[in-house]
């Protein structure tokens, strides 16, 4: 018998196979869907909401607290070996600001034990970061910075981003490219010197979306209609 996972995923195809399609509609799941709070937990909360949603009546609600033990997030290690396409609806209540916070973490092993490919936003941009040497994507330059671009606050927006094996990043916001989040071979991006001194390619074990602050940054994000895929499932 197919589970509930699976058959999502097969409503994809032939255009993509996801590993990953959740909607909570049937609830939040905590066995597939886990809580991560790394190294400690002081505030940070998950949620199933059933007053806002992308679609149906359900989503997932991370109220994240100030400073780094106010993280928590929620995700799933279901992950491809290969490339990995993740698309989520994502509803953030407040503005990024100019401190650096992660709406989305993802261990990486290429990095090593116990650190993270991060996605968030810091200069009130979206931006990448790696933990080992602190690297951003964009680099954080006035030219950097224009390069990204801000998340829209009190909406659903849908959040798409590639990892390759390659070392290819790409992202995309509501269906368009981000340019400065953007590094694969033949795509020149001078906004990504910080990024490609380095030549560890990401090797991601899970995924884990939430709220994670450096600084005293406190937010609340809802997250639904998630897809984690070996090819782009798109904006559907």
């Amino acid at each position: 018998m197919f589970g509930r996972t699976a058959l999502l995923a097969l409503a994809f195809v032939p255009f993509s196979f996801a590993q990953v399609s959740e909607d909570f509609e049937s609830g939040w799941d905590q066995t597939a869907w886990p809580t991560y709070a790394n190294d400690c937990n002081q505030g940070g909360k998950v949620t199933l909401d059933s007053t806002t949603a992308h679609s149906g009546t359900n989503s997932i609600r991370v109220d994240g607290a100030g400073g780094y033990c106010g993280h928590m997030f929620v995700g799933t290690k279901s992950v491809p070996s290969g490339d990995i396409y993740v698309r989520a609806y994502i509803k953030a209540s407040k503005a990024l600001t100019d401190s650096h916070v992660s709406f989305i973490t993802m261990p990486d092993s290429a990095q090593g034990t116990n650190k993270h490919l991060r996605i968030g936003g810091q200069s009130k941009i979206l931006m990448y970061n790696r933990e080992t040497d602190d690297a951003t994507l964009p680099d954080l330059s006035p030219q950097g910075i224009a390069a990204s671009t801000a998340l829209p606050t009190g909406s659903w927006e849908c959040f798409e981003y590639h990892l390759g094996t390659d070392g290819t990043t790409e992202t995309w916001l509501n269906g368009n490219v981000i340019d400065g989040l953007t590094v694969k071979p033949g795509v020149a991006n001078s906004n990504a010197g910080q990024w490609q001194r380095s030549t560890v390619k990401p090797k991601i074990t899970a995924i884990y979306f939430g709220w994670e602050s450096y600084g005293g940054d406190t937010n609340t994000f809802w997250f639904d209609d998630i897809s984690v895929s070996s090819t782009r499932v798109g904006c559907t």
